[in-house]
């Protein structure tokens, strides 16, 4: 592959990376009082967290370009955010899925010994629900690798600093004899879906089980 191929797949990982670890401990905390919690509005947030999985992503990126700042957009900055909004909800409902199997009684039966709230969400309610927040935190960052739709519009197509391997993909496709590179790229993203479900498989084996 050329180099601006291996600048794509190297910058689709690390706006995946931290686009997932931005997503991460607000996900989690959203995650665990959606599951956990009963307020006023709740209905409303359940339904707010959904927007980005049913709406087009071009209308995700052109929302996130109207709102963000300008020296942000059309950065690489832009595209962490684009992944971040677009892979949130897979991460929270996923997690919060894992919340409410963890066994109420545990809990109450921490608070009754004296735990703290705190305490008993770190020691007893984060471990049970831990494989569930991993697989969340998983399948973010594989739907971060393959963000397209917000990412074009709020980022751009610009290589070596916006363009990620389905831009990249892409822009391949819509050249003359652009064939070739783009089925060696396709392949890249196949095996880095796999290795996705890799990791995956991995973190479930060495994460305690509910």
């Amino acid at each position: 592959m050329s180099a601006a191929d291996w600048s794509a797949v190297v910058l689709s990982l690390q706006v995946a990376a931290i686009a997932t670890a931005i997503s991460l401990p607000f996900g989690t905390v959203l995650a665990f009082v959606l599951a956990k919690k009963r307020f006023v509005g709740r209905f409303l947030v359940e339904n707010l967290l959904q927007f980005p999985l049913v709406l087009p992503p071009v209308l995700t990126g052109y929302v996130l370009l109207i709102v963000l700042p300008h020296t942000i957009v059309f950065t690489w900055g832009a595209a962490v955010l684009a992944s971040a909004v677009v892979g949130f909800p897979l991460l929270a409902q996923t997690a919060r899925v894992a919340f409410e199997g963890v066994d109420p009684e545990l809990e109450a039966a921490a608070r009754v010994d004296g735990a703290r709230p705190w305490d008993v969400f770190r020691r007893i309610t984060l471990p049970l629900a831990a494989r569930g927040v991993a697989a969340g935190a998983v399948l973010h960052f594989a739907r971060a690798l393959g963000e397209f739709g917000a990412t074009i519009v709020v980022a751009g197509n610009i290589p070596g600093r916006t363009q990620t391997v389905p831009l990249a993909l892409f822009s391949r496709l819509n050249q003359a004899g652009g064939e070739a590179p783009a089925l060696r790229l396709a392949l890249v993203a196949v095996g880095l879906a796999a290795l996705s479900l890799v990791v995956y498989a991995l973190l479930v084996r060495r994460l305690p089980k509910a």
